[in-house]
């Protein structure tokens, strides 16, 4: 069972927050159903003041206790946070496990997670939340979350000895990080000598990201109709318009409300957005809370350090355009007539595709840079590397050197400056 405990607003605002609640309540049964949990109830229940023991009110407590009595239910999902004393305290009033929103995320990172920085970061966040609800969510063991996950398993009969392993295995994970994230500074400095752009795709969860890729570069990535079906980046080559090579990266899908434990784990995955040259934001449109979602995804850039990409603005995929109306087409069509950086699309129909990698060739070209240099006459690779990435406006030779004043993108201009 999914239970959304929705606040109550004031009455000029219940309409949009109706709205609002039954797309939180929709996203929290998908991310229930993206680890194969089958959901026979959800239901969105108001919340006034929270109680600090069982964060919803007794009767709403009495009244769904009947209901996952007569179900049968074994595991019931809060899409809010919850403390320790309140998942105990419904836990008992239920008989039934009980996670929060925190836990339900963690289950899916847990389980979907693939590199190796991402697995430790997803199990030092699994077990930093679960050392705070060691014992307190079940008066007796037997029923006790074990091991990595919260879904199943007995655990330790020695709540001591429990808590002592978990320390210890804390400890061992950051000595581990610390190793794994020396490694990957090795990884990004090969990807700086990378002789190409990187154009990052971010978006929330669901919007296409995946899809888009598989269009754009003729791949094979996952393409689900499913929460966080894509979690570890992927990348692939990519050829503009105007015949310069990008790399393009699919990323994980991001999420409303965030644990923060997991912050870490987004910056493991999305380590290519951290060093893009472009970051395109994959937006569906034909969502009703698309503007909420776009907040969720700035926010969450914010908190991975790249706030002032955000603030100069991202390149906008204003994905799903054929799930719109007509009247609905028209305000996205304009929309993007008042933003440069948008361009609308559908990544099933393939429609605006050309003109969203036109944008590409724009953006990347608006910040490529003019450098003057000199280079000895006998130095062809240079040369010839200069004219292979760049776009030669002046050339003069004369018996010693080629003086040479070439427009190229940022990181071209890093990497030949790492070259000389």
């Amino acid at each position: 069972m999914v239970v959304y405990p929705a606040p109550r607003q004031a009455e000029a605002g219940r309409k949009a927050e109706a709205r609002l609640s039954d797309s939180r309540l929709d996203e929290a049964v998908g991310l229930a159903e993206a680890i194969d949990l089958m959901v026979v109830a959800a239901e969105t229940v108001p919340l006034g003041k929270p109680r600090p023991s069982t964060l919803l009110g007794q009767g709403t407590v009495e009244r769904l206790g009947m209901v996952i009595a007569d179900g049968d239910i074994g595991l019931v999902v809060i899409d809010g946070h919850l403390s320790p004393v309140q998942q105990r305290n419904l836990e008992r009033a239920w008989n039934a496990k009980v996670i929060d929103r925190t836990g339900l995320i963690l289950e899916i990172f847990g389980a979907r997670a693939r590199t190796r920085e991402g697995r430790l970061q997803v199990e030092l966040a699994a077990l930093s939340y679960q050392r705070s609800r060691l014992v307190r969510s079940w008066t007796h063991l037997e029923r006790q979350r074990g091991g990595f996950g919260f879904l199943g398993g007995p655990g330790e009969t020695q709540i001591e000895a429990d808590r002592r392993l978990i320390g210890d295995r804390i400890a061992k994970l950051k000595k581990e990080l610390i190793e794994v994230k020396r490694t990957r500074e090795l990884h990004r400095e090969a990807r700086r000598r990378v002789p190409y752009p990187i154009v990052a795709l971010v978006g929330y969860t669901n919007a296409g990201k995946s899809t888009l890729f598989n269009r754009l570069t003729s791949s094979d990535v996952l393409a689900k109709d499913q929460l966080f079906a894509t979690l570890d980046p992927t990348m692939r080559g990519l050829t503009l318009p105007s015949g310069h090579s990008v790399i393009l990266s699919d990323t994980v899908g991001f999420v409303s409300d965030l644990p923060h434990e997991l912050v870490a784990a987004f910056r493991a995955t999305l380590e290519e957005v951290l060093e893009a040259d472009v970051v395109v934001h994959v937006r569906d449109v034909a969502h009703p809370d698309c503007e909420a979602q776009r907040a969720d995804v700035e926010t969450v850039l914010r908190e991975l350090g790249i706030g002032e990409t955000v603030d100069r603005g991202l390149v906008e995929a204003l994905n799903k355009i054929d799930l719109l109306s007509e009247a609905g087409l028209e305000m996205v069509t304009n929309q993007v007539g008042r933003n440069p950086l948008a361009v609308a699309l559908s990544s099933i129909t393939g429609a605006g595709l050309p003109d969203f990698l036109a944008l590409l060739d724009k953006t990347l070209a608006a910040e490529r840079r003019m450098i003057d240099v000199d280079i000895s006459l006998t130095d062809g690779a240079s040369i010839a590397w200069l004219y292979q990435h760049g776009e030669v406006v002046y050339r003069e030779d004369d018996e010693l050197a080629a003086h040479m004043t070439v427009r190229l993108d940022p990181a071209d201009a890093a990497r030949f400056e790492s070259r000389t």
